[in-house]
């Protein structure tokens, strides 16, 4: 699937002018007693270059956000397995490199990625999910020493693929529950799989998995919390929100998501989404990002295409997958600064 060239687009995200009449109170006292969305803009530039200017950081953020390398290695281990993964071990053997238009493969993908990092010097590198194509156990040891050896700080939420063995019975959350128990913790550095934060140079991050596409009331009360910090919030996860005229594919919160909109359930060989849809808390869930006014921007993965849609002011980044040695450079810079090299 292409991706999206933008040649320049600029846009800004929220611009908010207010007179008022503030007494005796100093400058800051009226910043700190008033709660209303900063000033922000941000850039998408080709190569995948995201900027977001915002006075709510005091230092720059340098990240590198991927998803979707679809990672898969069997050995000895796998042979008991090979019948839950026999469709996905098949899938990405080739891919086309989404600059130079030649082969390559979700390894080299992934390695070319790592040493990209490592050349913009970012402070992490996020990784969105779908990571690996199944829960390989060759090649979770694979990617985790690529990426410790690299010094590079990274973190990790799961994807609808990281955790699944197709044809595997039992219900989805429970089988996401055994597959990262099971093979996955490591990727974590200790953090809870399905929610945590990190704070980066007074930026906050937040890493939520979403792969069922559902979301839990712990995860809402979590996201709850972080929004009343009042700190600058980047949202990680692996299924984009929905988003006005978009597809199932962005199925967190998506109104169409349900079973008879459920094409893939047989492929995948899973049991179908709820015929009923989303449960209130997802919905909320949602809400609750595009009205938060510290929440700079989400990012997500999942659909292999790279989308940008801005909801009540909150932009919403898709980056293209990385099989094809995709991803984004993002750079959070404080408003006062210009430039960044």
């Amino acid at each position: 699937m292409g991706a999206i060239n933008y040649r320049r687009f600029s846009c800004n995200v929220v611009t908010i002018v207010f007179i008022l009449f503030l007494g005796m109170k100093t400058p800051l006292q009226a910043q700190q007693n008033c709660s209303f969305p900063q000033r922000r803009t941000f850039s998408v530039e080709e190569d995948n270059k995201i900027r977001i200017y915002t006075p709510e950081v005091e230092d720059t953020v340098k990240l590198l956000v991927a998803s979707d390398t679809h990672l898969w290695m069997s050995d000895e281990r796998e042979n008991d397995f090979q019948k839950f993964s026999k469709r996905m071990s098949d899938a990405y053997h080739v891919t086309r490199h989404y600059d130079t238009k030649e082969d390559t493969n979700p390894e080299k993908a992934f390695l070319e990625t790592i040493s990209k990092a490592s050349n913009l010097k970012v402070d992490a590198i996020a990784l969105l999910g779908d990571i690996f194509s199944y829960p390989s156990e060759a090649a979770i040891e694979w990617a985790a020493k690529n990426l410790n050896d690299s010094g590079i700080p990274y973190y990790y939420v799961c994807g609808n693929h990281d955790w699944h063995y197709e044809g595997m019975p039992g219900p989805l959350k429970d089988l996401r529950q055994k597959w990262i128990n099971n093979r996955l913790l490591k990727m974590f550095h200790g953090n809870d799989p399905m929610k945590y934060f990190v704070d980066l140079k007074g930026m906050r991050l937040l890493f939520i998995d979403n792969s069922t596409y559902e979301i839990s009331y712990e995860q809402l009360m979590f996201l709850q919390q972080q929004i009343e910090t009042k700190k600058p919030l980047i949202v990680m996860m692996h299924i984009p929100l929905y988003a006005t005229g978009r597809n199932v594919g962005f199925g967190c919160a998506h109104p169409d998501w349900k079973s008879s909109n459920d094409h893939s359930f047989e492929l995948e060989k899973r049991e179908p989404w709820p015929r009923d849809g989303h449960s209130p808390v997802t919905f909320k869930f949602r809400e609750e990002i595009i009205n938060a006014p510290n929440v700079l921007a989400v990012f997500a993965g999942h659909i292999h295409k790279q989308s940008l849609d801005v909801m009540k002011g909150v932009p919403q980044f898709v980056t293209q997958y990385n099989a094809c040695g995709a991803f984004y450079d993002v750079v959070i810079i404080p408003q006062r600064a210009i430039s960044v090299k």
